[in-house]
């Protein structure tokens, strides 16, 4: 399981050392929200001011808590800026990517390959090697996760949707080392997270209103509530994951975070009518076997 490795020096972070299985669960319970806030997105009918209003729900919770947190370090700044720039291009491409395809064929191969652009970055930046067993195990679940999105679905994949949802899992490998790499230099997890948010919420804010003149109004009326629900659960998700990050490797911690791409298969599938079927979930029995190969 997880090593805890890192010290959180922010206030209100935990002083005591979290178990492995702890981390786990933490890792677990963010993958349910994403997959959940996702499938709020993808079913929306407009998926930019629904992404708008998640990422504002969010930055408006990182505001309030700011008076209560520790000012990140110098040192974190660069990246705290790199995150907020990464994470508008990735929101923009995202919406994209679910205006060309299906939940069940974007959000795995966006997340599936994730897993090995932050092993590999990690490498690179952090010195995070993996052992043998690791790099079998994240490159066999990255392998399942994407396979789920070419089987069990009806009519031809859009290429444009492949080939966006690709420029999506990099965006996400780079935030992903971006945020891990950050938390540590800023003194602690949450403040680095809050003061990021806030950025990125006053970017994308300037983007969709620059996009969306003259539909705030009709689409808060209609998908306020919903999006706003969502904005919680993206919030909360990525606090708990740059969290795990400053206490675990980063590579372990992306990999598993990923399992939410079987959760979105079974809400696509249960709530928004796409296809499932008995191959996804073979290959969500292998992601299993990758992840536990992998000792995440």
């Amino acid at each position: 399981m997880f090593a805890p490795r890192y010290p959180d020096c922010d206030s209100l972070a935990m002083d005591a050392t979290l178990a492995g299985w702890q981390l786990t669960g933490l890792v677990l319970l963010a993958a349910l929200m994403h997959a959940s806030w996702n499938a709020v997105a993808k079913s929306s009918t407009d998926p930019l001011l629904n992404m708008t209003v998640i990422t504002s729900v969010g930055g408006m919770v990182s505001a309030l808590a700011l008076p209560f947190l520790a000012f990140p370090e110098p040192a974190a700044w660069p990246y705290i800026a790199t995150s907020a720039a990464l994470h508008v291009i990735y929101q923009l491409l995202l919406v994209w990517s679910y205006s060309l395809g299906d939940l069940s064929q974007v959000y795995p191969i966006a997340r599936g390959l994730a897993p090995l652009g932050v092993t590999a970055l990690a490498a690179f930046t952090a010195r995070e090697i993996p052992t043998a067993a690791q790099s079998v195990g994240l490159a066999l679940a990255s392998a399942a996760i994407v396979s789920l999105s070419f089987v069990g679905r009806s009519g031809p994949s859009s290429r444009a949707a492949v080939r966006s949802a690709l420029l999506t899992a990099l965006l996400i490998s780079s935030y992903t080392v971006v945020d891990g790499l950050g938390a540590r230099s800023a003194g602690g997890a949450l403040c680095y997270v809050a003061w990021m948010y806030c950025i990125y919420t006053f970017l994308i804010l300037i983007v969709a209103f620059i996009a969306r003149r003259g539909r705030w109004l009709a689409f808060l009326r209609a998908e306020g509530l919903r999006a706003s629900g969502a904005g919680v659960l993206a919030i909360v998700g990525y606090a708990t994951v740059v969290f795990a990050m400053s206490k675990g490797a980063m590579g372990p911690v992306s990999a598993l975070r990923e399992t939410s791409v079987v959760i979105a298969a079974f809400i696509g599938s249960r709530i928004l009518n796409e296809p499932f079927g008995r191959p996804r979930i073979v290959a969500s029995v292998v992601l299993v076997a990758g992840l536990l190969l992998g000792r995440i």
